[in-house]
Order: C-alpha cells, then structure tokens, then sequence
C-alpha cells in the first residue's frame, strides 16, 4: 500500500509547494523521495498523526478527514498565512492498493 500526498489548494504564497505536486509515504512509513517532490518538513506535521491509520485503510470519515463516503482525506499546513505572510497549502491524501498502482503504470 502507498499513500500518495497531492497539493490541491494553497491559500497566500507557500515557497515550497504549487498545486499538483505529489510525495508518497510506501509500506506505511518509508518516505519514498524518488518519486516525490520537494517536500516541506513544516507540512509533515500536519500528515505524522494520521498516516499510519490512513495506511491501514482506516476511512478518512472516521477520522474527521472527509465528508460522506469520500476515499481521500483532506489536511492543511500548520501556517497561518493570514499572520505570518506564508502559505497554507491543502493536501488531498489518497490510499493505493497494489492493484491500483499497478493500473497507474
């Protein structure tokens, strides 16, 4: 299983981040740098506390992460941009089973 990160939203100026940029977290903890983009250490402490349960396939609506029957959840950057000029980027987080990376390629 892999969970993959996508930018889809970033409200102000985030210098790391542009929409559509991915990074992918394999076997429920390997931060996979070889298919990623670049990615922002502040960003990871939005993803630590959800990402071994969004890897074990526990449903984002159980976790306050989606609306409805929704596969994907949503979190957002720790920064504040109204306050400190930054950028707070939203991520949609998405679950790949084997089978479905494999119709990716």
């Amino acid at each position: 299983m892999k969970l993959v990160i996508k930018v889809v939203g970033i409200k102000g100026t985030c210098p790391v981040y542009r929409v559509g940029d991915k990074w992918t977290i394999e076997q429920g903890f390997v931060l996979a740098t070889a298919e990623s983009d670049n990615i922002c250490m502040h960003s990871l402490a939005s993803i630590l506390p959800y990402y071994v349960a969004l890897s074990h396939g526990i449903k984002p609506k159980d976790l306050g992460l989606a609306k409805g029957d929704s596969r994907e959840a949503y979190l957002q950057c720790l920064d504040p941009c109204e306050v400190t000029g930054g950028g707070t980027v939203q991520f949609e987080v998405s679950l790949l089973s084997a089978a479905s990376e494999q119709s990716e390629a």
